[in-house]
């Protein structure tokens, strides 16, 4: 890549997109070309600037920032995604990398490696953080531990995952067909298949599968 890189910020506190604007204004050539303040805005900006960069947050309303790496990642294919989170679970880090993320930056780090982490993924390579590189050598995507504490959220589709956050976030069955597109009927079925193969019967034990899954926070 030459030196002129676009960059898409996602988080949805102004204030960390505020310091991140001031992090990276020293690298001559970057440019913030968009921000989004959850997944759904994210893939829509992605499409419409096609970013080099996209620095993201894990907990986000309407779809977090773990959900949106794979659509992001379709949204401007050539883009690679750097998570800056504020978490250091070890399944959080294995289901990032495995989604398509190319970098895992905890916000407590942010000032000291989160440039590093950028120009490494620039030039083709993974960054973590090196307060989480452990968790990271005793669980690589690929290995047979790499699900571990991941819950069941591989076992979702992407719009099951859709409805599971929304669901949680307090939308009724009308409103996470309007934000979906898709008829109440079918909002509906989802809810009561989702309800099957996680093995929760009520809506409160959705917000706690969603909220130790980190699907929202609590």
């Amino acid at each position: 890549m030459t030196n002129a890189v676009s960059i898409l910020l996602v988080d949805d506190h102004v204030a960390i997109r505020k310091g991140l604007h001031v992090l990276l204004s020293v690298k001559p050539g970057w440019t913030i070309v968009g921000e989004a303040c959850n997944g759904r805005e994210a893939i829509e900006s992605a499409r419409a600037h096609q970013p080099d960069l996209i620095i993201a947050d894990i907990s986000m309303p309407q779809l977090n920032g773990l959900d949106a790496i794979p659509r992001l990642l379709r949204a401007a294919p050539n883009a690679r995604v750097v998570i800056l989170s504020m978490h250091d679970e070890e399944g959080l880090i294995q289901r990032a990398l495995q989604a398509g993320a190319s970098a895992f930056v905890l916000k407590s780090d942010a000032e000291p490696s989160l440039l590093t982490a950028l120009d490494r993924v620039l030039k083709g390579n993974k960054f973590v953080s090196p307060s989480v590189t452990r968790i990271v050598l005793n669980g690589l995507p690929g290995e047979k531990n790499n699900h571990r504490g991941a819950g069941n959220c591989g076992l979702l589709t992407e719009r099951e995952q859709e409805v599971v956050q929304l669901l949680a976030e307090g939308y009724s069955n009308k409103q996470v067909a309007n934000q979906l597109m898709i008829s109440v009927r079918t909002a509906e079925n989802h809810r009561a298949r989702l309800s099957k193969k996680l093995g929760v019967g009520s809506l409160s034990g959705l917000i706690r599968y969603a909220i130790r899954n980190h699907i929202i926070s609590p």
